[in-house]
């Protein structure tokens, strides 16, 4: 007999609620609510659709975030059908880094979430109601790159369900992952937008399933629910660490799990050692296959050489969400610490595998330690040939020599001192001063 208010109802998700609770939960008394009320694509249908199926639909247009307009609004609704239940779906995205992110697009995020949620929390905190749901997002609950106001906005959300079961109030937010069902909400992700969710285990939830977990939700007892379709495999098989929530659920073997954290540890060290040994022509060439390899991944491509490495990243199809996912994925693979406005300030793929040799510390010049290195581990086991016979110490000493030789010549210009005097020396060594000198440089 009472009334159920849902704001954004001429929304997707809105409309898809408005259905499910006359159709399911026999409601017969509804307010629906969102900013352009009947005028907004499809409030009509919507309507005549609703009452076709037995139920009393007032429509209207209001600002919730609006105190004294949601106010008049409550106040009219008759008395002989009370409101009974509140179910706020409405919001905005407007993704941005967070560096970057504007007064405009805090006050668009927060102001439907925030303002509109304590109002309609104080509004009807003293009338008798059977539900206060609130559509929330997982975006709060793990962190999703790009949507710092987004993912603030349901923070609070989730925190005034909690608050309101605390003082012996119902309060339940369901903080939804991505829905099947487009919404002004998802109606603007890419391929590329769902397959990096995808790759973060999140999987589309169908509309049936949807209302099945919205009904199931009450009888958890929970104040606040992720709400989500997980793809477990993906998240076992992704190259960087589940978000912090997850990490109980989804674990990986010990072993991959220390070889991932020793890979990451030496990841930069590892990258600028097999740069430094290359020449300034062959390093530009590896960091661009890096680059391109990146992006490809970030955009859903499979083959890394479709990627132009002169084409802008805008025109690429990068905005602030698959921006922020190739920093995070240049920062595993490099071990630096890249700033969130990579792909903005370098324009294209080019630009960025030159701006990473530079923070690489590269100068162009091949470092002598990889070589240092090799001979070091070399060195047991020439002592060891060289231990088993003559032959085998003579045919030693003359290839070493032959290093040696090359050694000093590679520079193409005679060493200080005198390059004659040099050549002498190393021709009249004996095998124990050449054996010496090895151990010199191990």
């Amino acid at each position: 007999a009472g009334t159920v208010l849902i704001t954004g109802a001429t929304g997707a998700l809105g409309a898809v609620l408005a259905r499910h609770v006359v159709a399911e939960h026999g409601a017969r008394h509804l307010l629906l609510v969102s900013r352009r009320g009947e005028s907004a694509p499809g409030a009509a249908e919507l309507r005549a659709e609703l009452e076709e199926a037995g139920a009393s639909v007032t429509v209207a247009a209001c600002d919730v975030t609006d105190r004294e307009a949601l106010a008049g609004l409550l106040a009219a609704v008759p008395a002989e059908h009370p409101l009974t239940a509140v179910v706020h779906t409405a919001g905005i995205v407007e993704d941005g880094v967070f560096s970057a992110l504007t007064r405009q697009q805090l006050d668009a995020v927060l102001l439907p979430k925030v303002d509109a949620a304590w109002n309609l929390h104080e509004l009807t905190r003293d009338l008798d109601l059977s539900a206060f749901v609130v559509y929330s997002s997982i975006a709060g609950l793990l962190g999703t790159a790009g949507q710092a106001n987004y993912a603030s906005g349901n923070t609070f959300l989730d925190a005034l369900a909690a608050h309101r079961r605390a003082q012996g109030l119902p309060g339940l937010s369901l903080a939804w992952g991505l829905w099947a069902e487009s919404s002004e909400l998802s109606g603007s992700l890419t391929d590329a937008d769902i397959k990096r969710l995808a790759r973060s285990g999140l999987l589309p939830l169908r509309t049936a399933e949807a209302m099945e977990l919205f009904d199931a939700a009450p009888a958890t007892g929970e104040a606040v629910l992720g709400v989500t379709r997980l793809d477990t495999a993906a998240l076992r098989s992704a190259d960087t660490e589940p978000p912090a929530l997850l990490r109980g659920l989804v674990r990986r073997a010990p072993k991959r799990a220390a070889a991932a954290a020793t890979a990451d540890q030496a990841g930069g060290a590892s990258l600028a050692e097999r740069l430094a040994a290359l020449s300034p022509g062959q390093q530009e060439a590896a960091l661009v296959d890096l680059v391109r390899a990146q992006v490809a991944g970030v955009l859903g491509h499979a083959d890394p050489s479709a990627i132009d490495a002169d084409r802008a990243f805008q025109e690429l199809g990068f905005d602030s969400l698959t921006a922020v996912e190739l920093r995070n994925r240049l920062n595993t693979a490099s071990g630096l610490r890249l700033p969130t406005t990579l792909v903005f300030d370098h324009p294209n793929p080019g630009a960025l595998a030159a701006y990473l040799r530079d923070q690489l510390g590269l100068d162009g010049t091949p470092s002598a330690e990889p070589v240092l290195k090799e001979l070091s581990r070399l060195t047991s086991l020439i002592k060891e040939v060289a231990a088993a016979g003559p032959d085998g110490q003579a045919l030693l000493t003359a290839r070493l020599r032959e290093l040696l030789s090359l050694a000093e010549t590679a520079g193409g210009e005679a060493a200080p001192g005198g390059r004659e005097d040099d050549d002498a020396d190393l021709e009249s060594a004996s095998d124990e001063e050449l054996f010496a000198l090895l151990d010199e440089l191990e």
